[in-house]
C-alpha cells in the first residue's frame, strides 16, 4: 500500500515535447544530446541495483519506444517487477539513469496497475470514488473529471454497480477498477505487473480485451509484466525477453499482428514464430 500511496500522491505535471539532455554522466560517458534512438519514450542507461553482495542489474541499458505495448519475459529471480518498479520511481537504483522524454519520472504522468488487486484499492472507499481518486491531483474542473470518468465506463463497458466497496466484488472487478483508476490520468506510461495472475480466465479474457480497445483507441507506452509466454506474446508489440542476472536483454522481439488481437491471432504462423523464438531463448537462459 505504501508503493500506492506514493504513485498516487505524487501529482502528475503536464508533458512537454521537448527532450531535454540528461544531465551529468551516466557510466563515465558524457551521454550528451544524442544518446536515445529516433522514437523512444523510455531511455534506460547505465543502470545498476544491487541487493546486498548480489549484483541484479550491471551497468544495464534499454531503449522503450513510444506509444508502443512491452511485454517483459524472463527467469525467475531476473529482476523483471524490480525492473519497472525502478523505471516507475519506485524502487531507487544504485547507478544511472532513467528519462522519459528527456525528463524524470516525477515530472511524467504514470498509471501503475500492482498484481494484487487486494492491497491496491483502498477498501474505504467505493469503488467509483477509487477511479476518482487519482483525479484530485489534476488541474482539472468537475465536469472534466466526471467526463473522464464516463469515458472509461464506456470503454471497460462496466456492468457492475460502482457505488459497491471493495469488498462487496469479485477480485476481477477490483482489478478492473484498480486498472481504470491507472487510466483515468490520462497517463504517459502504464505500468502493467502481472495484472492477471490472480484472476480466472474468463475475467483475464475480459480485461485483456478492455485493454486493447483502450490501447487501440489511444495507444500509450504500457509495459507489461508477464509469467505467461502466450499473454506476453499477444498483447505485445515487442516482446523484451531477459538473461539470468546480471541482467541483460537477450533479445528484443517485434510482433506486429493487427489488432484486435483475438483467439485467432494466436494459430497465426507470426505469432508462433514469435512464441517459439522466445521460448528458446528463454530455454537457454534457464539451463544457464
Amino acid at each position: 500500500m505504501q508503493a500506492l500511496n506514493t504513485l498516487l500522491q505524487r501529482q502528475p505535471q503536464a508533458a512537454t515535447d521537448a527532450v531535454r539532455p540528461p544531465r551529468g554522466q551516466v557510466a563515465g560517458m558524457d551521454l550528451g544530446h544524442r544518446w536515445y534512438a529516433p522514437g523512444t519514450h523510455i531511455t534506460i542507461r547505465g543502470l545498476d541495483k544491487r541487493f546486498g553482495a548480489h549484483t541484479l542489474y550491471d551497468n544495464f541499458d534499454l531503449d522503450i519506444p513510444k506509444g508502443k505495448l512491452i511485454s517483459i519475459f524472463g527467469p525467475n529471480g531476473c529482476g523483471k517487477s524490480t525492473l519497472i518498479n525502478m523505471i516507475a520511481g519506485i524502487l531507487p537504483y544504485d547507478r544511472g539513469q532513467i528519462l522519459f522524454d528527456g525528463k524524470d519520472v516525477h515530472d511524467t504522468r504514470i498509471g501503475y496497475v500492482f498484481q494484487n488487486y487486494r492491497e491496491a484499492v483502498f477498501p474505504w472507499m467505493r469503488a467509483i470514488d477509487n477511479i476518482r481518486y487519482p483525479l484530485k491531483y489534476l488541474k482539472l474542473s468537475k465536469g472534466e473529471k466526471d467526463a473522464r470518468i464516463d469515458k472509461l465506463v464506456e470503454s471497460f463497458d462496466v456492468k457492475i454497480d460502482l457505488n459497491k466497496y471493495p469488498y462487496e466484488m469479485s477480485g476481477g472487478q477490483q482489478q478492473m477498477v484498480s486498472i481504470m483508476r491507472s487510466l483515468v490520468v490520462d497517463p504517459e506510461v502504464l505500468f502493467l505487473d502481472e495484472p492477471f495472475s490472480a484472476l480466472d480466465y474468463e475475467m483475464t479474457q475480459f480485461l485483456r480485451d478492455r485493454l486493447q480497445k483502450v490501447f487501440m483507441e489511444k495507444p500509450v507506452t504500457t509495459i507489461l509484466v508477464s509469467h505467461d509466454l502466450d499473454e506476453a506474446v499477444y498483447l505485445a508489440d515487442y516482446v523484451l525477453l531477459l538473461s539470468r542476472n546480471p541482467t541483460r536483454v537477450a533479445d528484443f522481439v517485434p510482433f506486429d499482428a493487427p489488432r484486435p488481437r483475438t483467439a485467432e491471432t494466436t494459430l497465426t504462423p507470426d505469432f508462433l514464430r514469435v512464441k517459439g523464438h522466445s521460448l528458446e531463448i528463454f530455454q537457454r537462459e534457464v539451463r544457464k
